[in-house]
């Protein structure tokens, strides 16, 4: 009950109210939370501390650096863009409390730039009862695509493509046939899972084995000992990135090398820096370009230039460029909708998006039935202890990868 007259609260707060004027006419007051003559507030909860720091910093940041830019050109429509960024730690409680500051306390326009699967999912209902519009969300769930929700705006391709393309590629081409699955105790491990058996089933196949671990733990010794008599040719991992490099290193110490493949939400970067040599062939499916194609990419060029100029320490990295790219969204938004800005015109104005180049080669597209802007999976693999772009893993042709992991 205390909930639901939260909710209500919420909703009242946020969407204004009505109110009768003379016999014949209503007066109805539309109330703007967020959004002043010179400001539009946006709220973000993500984890700034502890072990998926990197991924929330890196979004922020890279976010952060083409809105800066765009405040010292002048805003849009004469507005700069403020972001209140809350830190969740990638807790779904803490997320929580932090979206309902941002909603009540805060009087946010909208939410920008969340981080992780749990903690997106928890915030769903005030979400949808506040209609207040989600862009630029770094998940994959399916849960924020189907069924259609009007008030979230997603741009990256989802865990059910990648899981997808990898499986088509390494059954196709490869022929391999024994698939396990290593993955987060949790709603975006049970994401994963879920999306590679829908792409399994499609061979006739199904996971020779799965073993999982505790969010926010790196206890992953068990999940090995249920995978390792599988004789699994193939790991697909669920998971970020200190769990995943433990079952690596594990994994290979104990003789047992199949392929591993990770999600984009894993943060390649930093599982490479971790896992050093012994990341050797790994790979990891991305949702994004490379953001070092400086030469070949507009958007990589002046993502690069940005975060070199506002956040000097960091290095152009596919987490941080995911979130400059949900950024360039943002601000075509709020461009399209105009100055009489309104909830309800911005998401109006997002579905306006059609073929629209961000400078990555494949176009942005949105519509009133579908909300996610980018499909494309992109093939990495671990080589020299960096993450290269290779056009399909079956460039690991049969016999090439040896029981050390690596490209003979």
């Amino acid at each position: 009950m205390k909930n639901r007259l939260l909710l209500l609260g919420l909703s009242l707060l946020c969407l204004g109210t009505a109110c009768r004027g003379t016999a014949n006419q209503e007066v109805v007051v539309v109330q703007r939370p967020g959004v002043t003559a010179d400001e539009i507030r946006l709220g973000s909860s993500l984890a700034l501390s502890g072990h998926a720091s990197f991924l929330g910093t890196q979004t922020l940041h890279g976010a952060l650096c083409y809105i800066r830019a765009i405040n010292e050109g002048g805003g849009v429509h004469g507005r700069s863009i403020k972001v209140i960024a809350y830190d969740d730690g990638y807790d779904p409680p803490r997320c929580l409390e932090n979206t309902q500051k941002l909603i009540v306390e805060d009087k946010a326009f909208g939410l920008f730039c969340y981080v992780g699967t749990p903690t997106s999912v928890k915030i769903l209902p005030l979400v949808q009862e506040a209609r207040l519009p989600l862009v630029g969300l770094f998940t994959g769930a399916q849960i924020l695509r189907n069924p259609f929700q009007r008030y979230i705006i997603n741009i990256r391709a989802s865990y059910y493509q990648e899981t997808g393309a990898v499986v088509d590629e390494l059954v196709e081409s490869l022929g391999l046939k024994k698939f396990a699955v290593f993955y987060q105790y949790d709603d975006y491990g049970f994401d994963g899972l879920t999306g590679t058996q829908i792409a399994l089933e499609k061979y006739g196949l199904t996971p020779v084995a799965a073993g999982s671990y505790r969010r926010g733990s790196i206890e992953v010794e068990e999940a090995l000992e249920q995978i390792l008599p599988s004789g699994a040719e193939v790991v697909i991992m669920i998971g970020t990135y200190d769990p995943c490099a433990k079952f690596i290193r594990l994994a290979r110490s104990r003789g047992f090398h199949p392929i591993f493949h990770c999600l984009s939400f894993v943060g390649g970067d930093e599982l490479a820096k971790k896992l050093g040599r012994e990341g050797e062939g790994v790979i990891i499916t991305q949702v994004v370009p490379p953001p070092t194609e400086t030469l070949l990419l507009d958007a990589a060029a002046e993502y690069t230039k940005l975060l070199a100029h506002y956040y000097p320490e960091d290095k152009p990295n596919y987490v941080g460029f995911e979130g400059y790219l949900n950024a360039r969204v943002l601000v075509e938004g709020l461009k399209r909708a105009g100055p009489d800005l309104t909830r309800e015109n911005f998401i109006n104005a997002i579905e306006t998006i059609e073929n629209y180049s961000l400078g990555i080669a494949n176009p942005l597209n949105f519509n009133a039935q579908d909300h996610q802007g980018l499909e494309r999976v992109y093939f990495t693999q671990i080589r020299g202890g960096k993450l290269e772009l290779v056009t399909k893993p079956s460039l690991m042709k049969k016999g090439e990868v040896g029981k050390s992991g690596l490209r003979k």
